[in-house]
C-alpha cells in the first residue's frame, strides 16, 4: 500500500497480559510490516518481564516497558503508565491480552484512542472475569449458534465502550471451547489491524454510543 501523505501513522503503545502469547500484538506488528497498517509500535507495556508476550516483543526488537500494578494505588499505577506513554510520545493505545481495567486517568488522557479486542459478540459474554477460554466455554454452555469477536473503544468499565466492529463466527456441531477459540482468534487478528487502520485514517467518529465510519474520498 502506498503511503498517503495525509495520514499520520499511529504512534501505538500495545498493552499485553501476563500469560498470553502475544498473537494479537504480532498480528498488529505484521500488518505494520506489510504496509497495510499505518502505525509504529512505540512501546509494549506489560506487568512482568517474563510474560510470554513481553519476551517475544523483546526478541523482536520492540521497546518493552514493565509497569506492575502491585503495591500501587490506582492513581499511582495510572501516573506511571502515563509517564511511559508520554515518554514514548504515544498517541494511541491497543489492549492485546491486557486483563486489567485500564485506569480512568489513562482512558481520559486518550479519548477514543484506546482500542480493545474481545473474543465474543459484545455485550454478550463480556465484563469482569470474562476472558480467554472462559468466554468460549460460556458460549458453548449457552447453546448459542454464533460467536465472534468485537473491537471497541475502551471506557472506564470492562467491555462497555463504543463498538467499532464485530466479526461473526459460527458455532459448529462438535465444537469445543478450544476449537471455537482458534477460529475466533483468526478473526481477531484481521479485525484488530483493520480497526486500527481505520483509526489511523481518521475514519472513526463516536456519536453517542455508536461508532460512525466515514469513507475515504476516492482518488
Amino acid at each position: 500500500m502506498a503511503h498517503d501523505p495525509n495520514i499520520s501513522p499511529l504512534r501505538l503503545a500495545v498493552f499485553v497480559g501476563s500469560h498470553g502469547r502475544g498473537s494479537n500484538l504480532f498480528a498488529i506488528h505484521d500488518a505494520i510490516n506489510a504496509g497495510t497498517l499505518p502505525a509504529q509500535i512505540v512501546c509494549v507495556v506489560g506487568s512482568r518481564a517474563d510474560a510470554p508476550a513481553i519476551v517475544r516483543a523483546r526478541n523482536a526488537g520492540l521497546v518493552t516497558k514493565i509497569v506492575s500494578p502491585k503495591d500501587r494505588t490506582d492513581p499511582e499505577y495510572a501516573a506511571v503508565l502515563l509517564r511511559v506513554l508520554r515518554g514514548h510520545d504515544a498517541d494511541s493505545v491497543a489492549l492485546a491480552g491486557y486483563m486489567r481495567r485500564l485506569p480512568e486517568a489513562v482512558v481520559a488522557a486518550f479519548p477514543n484512542r484506546v482500542v480493545n479486542i474481545h473474543p465474543s459478540l459484545l455485550p454478550a459474554f463480556g465484563g469482569h472475569g470474562m476472558y480467554g477460554e472462559k468466554v468460549h466455554q460460556a458460549v458453548m454452555d449457552s447453546g448459542v449458534k454464533v460467536s465472534g469477536c468485537t473491537v471497541h473503544f475502551v471506557d472506564e468499565n470492562f467491555d462497555t465502550g463504543a463498538i467499532i466492529s464485530q466479526t461473526v463466527v459460527d458455532v459448529l456441531e462438535g465444537d469445543t471451547a478450544q476449537t471455537l477459540a482458534a477460529r475466533v482468534l483468526e478473526c481477531e487478528h484481521r479485525a484488530f489491524a483493520e480497526a486500527l487502520t481505520a483509526l489511523a485514517r481518521g475514519q472513526l467518529r463516536v456519536v453517542g454510543r455508536r461508532v460512525v465510519r466515514t469513507l475515504l474520498p476516492s482518488v
